[in-house]
């Protein structure tokens, strides 16, 4: 990787911490790096806040409730589009598993499952799902799963290259990989700039585009055979720019952004988020 030494933007932490940090871009790739990136013991305390939603199942507020109540029916989806993939179901590994539904949905679905998830709160309330979780990747045999899943979690870790030659290590020959991340291409990541929440620095510490996919896992021999649209993500990450913007989610705003970006996305294939199906070969 060769990232310019200018930031190509200036990004706040928005939820925690208050920090200003730089995104860097390695023009080739087309791939931004949070910099400077945490030292991994420093990682965790950026995760330390209620707002995490991905690490709670709380439902205080009308937000809370929407996002889990459409949280639902895009499990449901996952599993419907794995399956579909796969040919039917087998042997599943779920990296980043957070408080654990995405593993719940498929094993009420007969899938052979194990999930990661580094956080020790959302892995205590996955453990109470009956999730199957291991520590860490190396305690995994080598071309074991069907299937391996990262639905927005990429973004996160620290080692980007030998993460992917894990994700190859592991998954079977002609296994599938689905690998969920947000689009710093998209209309909305454009017309939120640096308030655009799925920056969400430094728990993201990489911000891909499809040609920085496509590169990356090409590395490994891993195929990108299909790119699919989060229709939902504009709208989420929408309502969180306007209030890291304005102060307020502006619930109105965020819709019309949101849809927006979904009406563009359809015509230039950049949406807010993308879902990358990959083929070991």
């Amino acid at each position: 990787m060769n990232f310019l030494n200018e930031p190509f933007l200036k990004v706040k932490d928005y939820s925690v911490s208050g920090e200003e940090f730089g995104l860097l871009i390695d023009e080739n790739l087309q791939l931004l790096k949070t910099y400077p990136q945490p030292e991994l013991s420093e990682l965790s305390k950026y995760y330390e806040s209620e707002a995490y939603i991905s690490h709670t199942d709380s439902k205080r507020s009308l937000f809370e409730i929407t996002y889990h109540f459409i949280k639902q029916k895009a499990l449901r989806n996952k599993i419907k589009l794995v399956e579909r993939w796969n040919g039917g179901k087998g042997t599943l590994l779920d990296i980043g598993t957070g408080t654990g539904d995405f593993l719940a949905e498929a094993k009420r679905n007969h899938w052979k499952s194990v999930g990661i998830e580094p956080n020790e709160n959302a892995r205590t309330k996955a453990k109470l799902k009956g999730i199957c979780l291991v520590e860490s990747l190396t305690e995994l045999e080598d071309n074991y799963f069907d299937v391996v899943t990262m639905w927005h979690v990429l973004e996160h870790v620290p080692d980007l290259e030998n993460q992917i030659k894990e994700l190859k290590r592991v998954v079977k020959p002609n296994g599938v990989i689905f690998i969920a991340v947000p689009n710093f291409k998209s209309y909305d990541a454009n017309y939120y700039g640096k308030y655009w929440a799925a920056y969400d620095v430094p728990r993201h510490l990489w911000h891909f585009s499809k040609t920085a996919m496509e590169k990356l896992f090409a590395k490994q021999n891993l195929k990108l055979k299909k790119v699919l649209p989060l229709w939902f993500d504009s709208f989420y990450v929408s309502l969180l720019s306007e209030k890291y913007k304005s102060g307020k989610m502006n619930l109105f705003k965020a819709f019309w952004i949101g849809l927006q970006s979904n009406l563009k996305g359809r015509k230039n294939l950049e949406y807010s988020s993308h879902i990358y199906i990959f083929k070991n070969s």
